[in-house]
């Protein structure tokens, strides 16, 4: 039996009263919060502006092409070098200087070169044989005439004094590096190769060179293969989707008919879901038993790229273990203490199952929200990429002996009849970084924030737009008598007009608010950053802390939000108004929204648990090549779990969106079964609106007159 609430007390306002005249969401209103609406309109604009400018200013060639000493990108089509797409250092071991970590630069000269070196050869040996020379002159400047002296070309700093066989990496030409039993490193089958100077080098000097050279590149190699298996499996990862989305749809449709058996046949899967995962990884745990190497802790093995080696070792299956069976406990014990509160919840879901299948609709709206959402974040990340990339080009002074002028900047143009010449022969004026002194760049950072702080406000205000939507359709149809005579003609259409004809306002209010609480979260993660190195132990518990509180409270205003637009597409009242309204009826009705919208809350994230675990599942067992009838079709990849979290990720997205449908016709229910409770009696004269469902769990009726289901 659902408990009575007590009587409620005045703190939380007085509870609605009777009104003939109240047919559901009001008609007759006026726009709401202007002053918020004007704001969110201004920022917009400012948004566009700061879009233009990105664009006029930014080249996103930068973060695509490597750059040459003469800041020229490599591979660029249309150019001289578009058949050149590799990066060629004359001198590697230059790239072990410390100046590497802090102008993201090696301090010698690069060249754009069509393929890498593969053999070893001094420039002394090739100037005696033609072949050699032609060979050679590829790796050398422009314009070089390779009948001069030897010592000549290297002063003038035209070719490298030595070639090393080399490999293509992230389109850079570094040593062919292997390490062989023992650990011993080798480059072309060699530890130690000859200089032009008669001096021996060491192979392990060269690995030193090429960690220092890959230093910001590293990161851009995973993201690169990570890349090439998107290439690979994209279409099997769309497929994927489609599959979820099938599931899904057939999931929904399946609750509008079967809503009780559904949800306990959705409540069993989950459990053996779960359960054979738990199952699956014990299997693989058991049989690494005994195995080279899987004894080795994740602690001990460090951060890989390669993240297929953590599935080499028992610790990590031991982890999983033990998630999923904390995970599948949780779930048990919830379904025995919430057994009795699961059949009123399921009766909620019937109800809403009744409502989305008279407003069928509802289920296409997500549709616009993901649409909208996803032109905001391309907007949002376009802007990120030409912010990030509208530095101009900075050219610094380098060299190999004592200088004044060392890395100061320089111009390529007039550098050779500069002061600089004639006191540091050997200098040269060489590519370094990208930067900027103009007014734009000092003030860069602002608009990258500026864009990131809208990006937060139009993602939050396109969810607003999609919960005031969706709650004044639903709303007709509790408010309707008889179902379905008197639901309005296209709810949703109607809906979304008044929501953006008269709250615009409002919506951007609740947006701007919980944007603020989210940016400052954002900081408080970039300050936890700076502080990992820090031994101030006060000051990390203190942003500790401040992320908890601050966590909280972002929870706290979308449940708010959340609660206040229902009640804003209902009266059509500003929005801090009806935060108050709705914040005040649920804490008169604090009991029920415990024990019943929560238990509808749960039950609908078991079912997209078990969506996605289906749909998972089957990605997992096809990428990996364990579905014999798949093995010749299923793409060669460079790490498999790409496109499996790909699946995953992608599929709770749509059984969210669904499903964000059924939760939100769920909160709208619950609200006005809420006031209904509040306004009416069951008498003739204040029959309620719920349905007979409802009212014999409640043990409640209307004398006189049955409700049209």
């Amino acid at each position: 039996m659902e408990p009575e609430e007590k009587n409620p007390e005045s703190k939380y306002g007085e509870a609605r009263k009777f009104d003939p005249a109240f047919k559901g969401p009001i008609y007759d209103r006026g726009c709401t919060d202007i002053i918020c609406c004007i704001l969110f309109i201004l920022a917009l604009l400012g948004y566009f502006a700061v879009g233009i400018l990105a664009w006029s200013q930014g080249d996103p060639r930068k973060v695509i092409y490597p750059t040459d000493s003469k800041g020229q990108f490599c591979g660029q089509v249309g150019t001289t070098l578009e058949k050149k797409p590799l990066l060629f250092y004359f001198n590697i071991l230059k790239c072990a200087s410390p100046l590497v970590l802090l102008e993201f630069q090696c301090p010698t000269t690069q060249i754009c070169v069509e393929r890498c070196p593969d053999k070893f050869m001094t420039l002394v040996k090739a100037l005696k044989s033609t072949d050699d020379k032609e060979y050679y002159k590829q790796f050398c400047k422009d314009g070089v005439d390779m009948n001069r002296k030897a010592p000549e070309i290297l002063k003038d700093g035209l070719c490298p004094s030595i070639l090393t066989p080399s490999k293509n990496f992230t389109r850079r030409c570094l040593p062919a590096l292997e390490t062989l039993k023992g650990g011993i490193v080798v480059v072309g089958n060699k530890t130690t190769y000859m200089d032009d100077k008669g001096e021996n080098i060491n192979a392990t000097d060269l690995l030193e060179a090429s960690k220092k050279s890959n230093v910001v590149v590293e990161a851009r190699a995973v993201a690169m293969r990570i890349f090439e298996d998107y290439t690979q499996s994209w279409h099997w990862i769309l497929l994927g989707l489609v599959i979820a989305m099938l599931v899904s749809l057939i999931f929904i449709l399946l609750l509008r008919c079967l809503a009780g058996i559904m949800i306990w046949v959705m409540i069993i899967m989950v459990i053996i879901v779960i359960g054979y995962g738990v199952f699956h990884c014990y299997m693989q745990y058991a049989s690494l038993k005994g195995e080279a190497g899987s004894d080795v802790t994740i602690k001990d093995l460090g951060l890989q790229t390669d993240f297929s080696v953590y599935l080499q070792i028992r610790q990590t299956w031991l982890a999983f273990i033990i998630i999923l069976c904390i995970v599948e406990v949780v779930i048990i014990l919830l379904l025995i203490f919430l057994r009795k509160r699961i059949l009123i919840a399921i009766a909620l879901i019937k109800e809403a199952s009744k409502a989305i299948g008279h407003v069928m609709s509802s289920l296409f709206y997500p549709l616009l929200t993901f649409a909208l959402l996803t032109l905001v974040i391309a907007y949002w990340a376009i802007t990120a990429v030409f912010l990030s990339t509208s530095n101009e080009p900075i050219y610094k002074v380098f060299n190999t002996t004592e200088c004044p002028y060392s890395r100061d900047t320089c111009n390529p143009g007039t550098f050779n009849i500069s002061n600089v010449t004639n006191e540091c022969p050997d200098a040269e004026c060489l590519f370094a970084f990208y930067g900027g002194e103009t007014i734009y760049h000092k003030y860069l950072i602002l608009f990258q924030f500026y864009n990131l702080f809208l990006f937060f406000w139009c993602v939050n205000f396109v969810t607003a737009l999609g919960q005031v939507t969706l709650a004044g359709a639903f709303a007709s149809y509790y408010w309707a008598f008889k179902k379905p005579d008197d639901i309005p003609a296209f709810p949703v259409f109607n809906s979304l007009g008044r929501a953006l004809r008269y709250h615009t306002g409002s919506l951007a209010f609740g947006s701007l608010i919980l944007a603020i609480v989210q940016v400052i979260r954002v900081i408080l993660e970039y300050m936890d950053q700076k502080l990992k190195g820090a031994q101030n132990k006060c000051a990390k518990f203190l942003l500790s802390c401040l992320k908890c509180c601050f966590w909280c409270l972002e929870k706290f205003i979308k449940f708010l939000n959340r609660n206040a637009y229902i009640m804003v597409a209902i009266y059509g009242k500003n929005f801090c108004t009806s935060a108050k309204d709705a914040f005040f009826l649920l804490m008169r009705n604090i009991v029920r929204v415990v024990v019943l919208d929560k238990v509808t809350d749960f039950l609908l994230f078991l079912g997209k648990l078990l969506i996605v675990g289906i749909v998972g599942i089957c990605s997992f067992f096809f990428f990996t090549g364990k579905f014999k009838v798949a093995q010749d079709v299923a793409p060669s990849l460079n790490y498999y779990w790409v496109p499996i979290l790909t699946v995953v990720f992608g599929s709770y997205l749509i059984a969210h969106g669904f499903f964000s449908v059924y939760a939100m016709c769920v909160d709208t229910l619950f609200l006005c079964f809420l006031e209904d409770l509040e306004r009416n009696d069951g008498t003739v004269d204040r029959p309620y609106y719920m349905p007979e469902s409802l009212l014999s769990i409640l043990k409640k009726s209307n004398e006189g007159l049955k409700t049209v289901d």
